[in-house]
């Protein structure tokens, strides 16, 4: 039924932003795949099952008891290091880095269709952790993980890392560890652009509201749904296709991940405010203290640098044309 849906996308898209869109929707419902790269110019390698699941090492030392989780304190992380412990140890001795990521979200991650690689801002980050643990010429797994799956992945050790637009909050953070804020998001409404529907208020009563299971866009309307009627998916980019094909009318999401969608589809647009706060973190095993500590340290040089930092770069390359007048990555905050 998908397949034959997405014959169906409106002819009005570009011929760029379709064949994108057309890509990454399909995308969505493939069987997870992994791809093995050495490198973002390297050859990839394709695998058609999981790992098996390396032996996990003595728990780590607690980290130092923190205060408790609040909105306020939620972004707060523990400070970097740059120390080899059990968890990057792992890491090293099996010579690879395994990332849960996305696969369809343009602008973030998803598969360039001219090179058949993965690419985005979120991808450019992971490369630059990879580096660091594993050297020049890091050996990357890149497994795409749907997003209600982010938590279990990490808590099985399925992966070492989440790096997917995952927002830091209290209720995660009771099940996962994340590193500092490497992007500030808000939720807002995307919807065609002659649709009625305002914002996140009561314009949309009555309609139907696409979200990606397991996001912070289904708390919201989970909490206050406005009168509409609230439609699920397992990725946040099946909701577009649910709009393009007439089965939802209007989608709740980060403006980031909303922002991206509008670039491939010309007929859709945010509308309203942001109304939430969506600090994005790298996400990883509660036990893994070491490597939370060793991602900051990434993420302090990352951000290092001025308007020439890698993190500007990767914004300028992927998130301008998109969301402009951004200055600087989100400032970190520690716990310890």
């Amino acid at each position: 039924m998908r397949a034959r849906g997405l014959r169906n996308l409106r002819a009005v898209l570009a011929p760029v932003a379709s064949g994108m869109c057309v890509m990454a929707a399909a995308a969505a419902v493939l069987v997870p795949a992994l791809v093995h790269e050495t490198g973002p110019a390297g050859p990839a390698r394709h695998s058609a099952s999981v790992p098996a699941a390396p032996h996990r090492a003595p728990r780590p030392a607690a980290a130092p008891a923190a205060a408790k989780c609040t909105a306020q304190n939620a972004a707060e992380s523990l400070r970097p290091s740059s120390d080899d412990g059990a968890a990057v140890s792992r890491i090293k001795e099996k010579g690879q880095l395994v990332v849960g990521v996305d696969q369809n979200t343009y602008r973030w991650g998803y598969r360039d269709p001219a090179t058949g690689k993965l690419a985005g801002f979120d991808i450019d980050l992971v490369w630059a952790i990879a580096r660091d643990i594993l050297g020049p010429d890091p050996d990357v797994v890149f497994k795409a993980v749907p997003t209600a799956q982010r938590v279990p992945a990490l808590q099985r050790h399925t992966v070492d890392m989440v790096v997917r637009t995952m927002t830091i909050n209290c209720a995660r953070k009771a099940q996962v560890a994340f590193s500092t804020a490497y992007f500030q998001a808000g939720q807002q409404v995307l919807a065609p652009k002659a649709s009625k529907i305002k914002a996140f208020d009561d314009s949309l009563r009555g309609k139907r509201v696409c979200t990606a299971a397991g996001s912070t866009g289904e708390s919201e309307l989970r909490a206050q749904r406005h009168g509409a009627s609230v439609l699920t998916v397992p990725n946040q980019l099946d909701c577009l296709v649910r709009l393009q094909l007439g089965e939802a009318d209007a989608v709740l999401t980060d403006n980031a991940l909303a922002a991206a969608q509008a670039a491939q589809d010309p007929t859709v647009e945010l509308k309203g405010r942001p109304f939430t706060d969506e600090p994005y973190g790298v996400a990883m095993n509660q036990d893994d203290t070491d490597l939370v500590r060793r991602v900051n340290k990434v993420l302090d040089d990352y951000r290092a640098g001025g308007s020439n930092s890698p993190w500007m770069r990767a914004y300028r390359t992927w998130l301008r044309a998109d969301l402009p007048g951004i200055s600087g990555p989100p400032s970190p905050e520690y716990s310890d």
